[in-house]
């Protein structure tokens, strides 16, 4: 894993430049265990009934379920947190602006860095994702943003572009 990918994140823009986001990378194999158990259990209840069934259709073609098998076999997971308000010094509340935005900025530019690494990634967002909080050891005022699988592509695997499910440019951007 590129720690200058990390490192590239972190220069992101963001509200104030409080830069409002913390990014824990998770190599060792237990820990992964822990966050696929507690993943795959949000995840059960998401397909089991928690989603509108539109949602389940458009993730059909995907070929996704509740089964989530890479989180333990990725070399890497980074969970992305975002920092709804920072804590000074002495322990007084610190108000961040535009967090949802900064963590994506920073979020865009860390998997930008990582496929210029050569590395793939998957974003996953299993609702809710509090159990990343103490797997982690974040703080309450940290609220998981995105598990960020990183890694090799499995033997096999198909990556959504090369199917040919990215929209093309005329669908994505006007020129003026």
């Amino acid at each position: 894993m590129s720690v200058d990918a990390v490192r590239a994140a972190g220069t992101a823009p963001s509200g104030a430049n409080q830069q409002p986001w913390h990014f824990v990378v998770v190599a060792d194999p237990a820990v992964k265990r822990r966050i696929r158990i507690e993943a795959e259990r949000e995840e059960t209840q998401f397909y089991g009934g928690r989603a509108p069934e539109e949602w389940i259709d458009a993730l059909a073609p995907l070929g996704t379920d509740a089964q989530k098998p890479f989180l333990e076999t990725a070399p890497f997971l980074i969970a992305i947190f975002a920092q709804r308000h920072g804590i000074g010094p002495d322990g007084a509340r610190i108000k961040h602006y535009y967090v949802p935005e900064s963590v994506g900025i920073a979020t865009g530019f860390l998997i930008a860095s990582l496929h210029h690494a050569g590395l793939a990634t998957l974003t996953h967002t299993p609702s809710p994702m509090n159990f990343l909080n103490e797997i982690c050891g974040r703080p309450d005022n940290e609220k998981p943003y995105i598990l960020l699988v990183v890694g090799h592509p499995a033997e096999g695997c198909v990556v959504p572009i090369a199917g040919g499910v990215k929209k093309p440019l005329t669908e994505i951007s006007t020129w003026i």
